[in-house]
């Protein structure tokens, strides 16, 4: 017999540590290599850990909602044993065993081997999957068997009900498409506690989602006129990311307006023929984001971070867009290297992160590594904002709402007075390396580098 101590995983670079939503396992259980052992979450996104090693559960070391460092020994599984232990077994003493060391999970944050055939797209775990293939169950079947686990989800116990229930019935004919398939949210990103809702008419945004109607909150007390809610596990993380922001960064912003009527008029003439040659909607999150990427390079001091005395330049430009949820909470999907990819490489990123981001079905990945980011206060109507920096980033940029507005031309002629496409550019930085010349300039930047958009560009 061996004790193996299973630690919390390293989940991204800037992730120290993370919340325990659920155990699927107590003590005295079996659990099995790659089997999911505990749903963990972070400030990014929620995940499914799985176990490194077989054996009988003999120690849970945190409660769910408690918060654990990254690197903490979670659990410890005694191997070897062929038996579910029949009651827990507290470590009366520290076990001497040299040749076994704290054994790191290797979490594989790419989507699971999930087959999207059938009328479903819902999240089935490698061990699922890999028994119904031994078993010879189709796809179709598989989305069509209830699922008892977290979010309607399909676990081992109800797929081997399934076949076992199958193989004493009398052959079934194909089993015909559901007329109604049911929409379940992956276990894997959770952003709110409450049930599963509908997802709303898919519009793609400018930088964040559409204006949609926020689900309403739940009310915990009443007290004659006030009503109390507690903050949701989500909220509370950005709250307290929002804060220490603060506390890290002395704040300053600056703002410019910029004529984006070229990039309206562009948009307007190429959107319909743009999507059915490319089967993309064109918006206008990629003409900003190839925009900043572009000024980025010639101001890389905008790109970095700060970690004691010492300057970290990013060569990596890698562009985060904020995106607010269904639940009025936001996530920050990011753009990996947007200075390397062409305007349909950008739109195709913005689109997929988007829906990947309303649907709850973002991986870890998808919300790491973030060197700028960009947020769109005007999706909700506001003409500017202050927005505060994403840590350990030292810029954040908001563009406002396209408003149509006279502005004075100067033309050969002379001054003329015209209705022009105009919107408000906001740069929130960290004063400790970005004072105002720089701000200043490569915010003026990315106002000029908009107004010089050809309309008259290929696409």
């Amino acid at each position: 017999m061996a004790i193996v101590d299973l630690v919390m995983p390293k989940m991204g670079e800037s992730i120290m540590e993370a919340t325990v939503l659920k155990w699927h396992k107590q003590p005295g259980d079996q659990v099995k290599m790659d089997e999911t052992l505990l749903d963990i979450a972070t400030d990014k996104v929620d995940s499914e850990v799985p176990s490194t090693t077989a054996g009988i559960i003999i120690e849970l070391l945190y409660k769910v909602n408690d918060v654990v460092p990254v690197g903490s020994v979670i659990a410890r599984i005694e191997t070897g044993g062929a038996t579910k232990a029949a009651a827990p077994a507290p470590l009366a003493q520290p076990i001497a065993q040299p040749a076994l060391q704290p054994q790191p999970f290797s979490v594989q944050y790419s989507t699971p081997a999930v087959v999207n055939e059938g009328s479903n797209s819902r999240f089935y775990s490698p061990l699922v999957l890999n028994i119904a293939g031994k078993e010879g169950v189709s796809m179709s079947e598989l989305e069509n068997i209830s699922g008892t686990g977290n979010e309607g989800r399909v676990t081992k116990k109800d797929i081997l009900n399934y076949v076992a229930n199958k193989s004493v019935s009398a052959p079934q004919p194909a089993p015909q498409p559901v007329a109604a398939p049911l929409a379940v949210t992956p276990a894997s990103v959770q952003y709110a506690p409450a049930q599963p809702q509908p997802a709303p008419a898919y519009v793609t945004p400018a930088v964040s989602l559409p204006v949609q109607k926020i689900q309403e909150p739940t009310i915990t007390q009443e007290n004659g006129n006030v009503q109390i809610m507690e903050m949701d596990r989500m909220r509370k993380l950005i709250a307290e990311h929002m804060v220490r922001s603060k506390a890290t960064s002395p704040h300053v912003t600056s703002f410019t307006e910029a004529d984006v009527t070229n990039i309206v008029k562009w948009r307007d003439k190429v959107k319909v023929a743009y999507e059915q040659k490319y089967g993309e909607k064109i918006t206008y999150t990629p003409i900003f984001f190839e925009a900043i990427a572009s000024c980025i390079r010639r101001y890389p001091l905008i790109n970095c971070s700060i970690e004691g005395n010492n300057i970290i330049i990013k060569k990596d430009i890698n562009l985060g867009m904020a995106t607010a949820l269904p639940t009025g909470n936001l996530i920050v999907p990011v753009i990996k290297n947007a200075d390397t990819r062409n305007l349909l490489g950008l739109t195709k990123e913005v689109n997929s992160l988007a829906k990947a981001a309303r649907n709850n079905k973002l991986k870890v990945d998808d919300t790491q590594g973030g060197t700028f980011t960009v947020t769109n206060v005007g999706t909700f109507g506001s003409l500017m904002g202050t927005p505060i920096i994403n840590q350990p980033q030292v810029a954040i940029l908001a563009v406002g709402a396209i408003k149509k507005r006279p502005m004075v031309l100067e033309t050969p002629d002379g001054d003329v007075i015209a209705i022009r496409h105009m919107m408000y550019l906001s740069l929130s930085y960290d004063h400790r390396i970005v004072d105002g010349s720089l701000g200043a300039s490569f915010l003026t930047a990315v106002a000029n580098e908009l107004e010089a958009f050809d309309q008259n560009r290929a696409y």
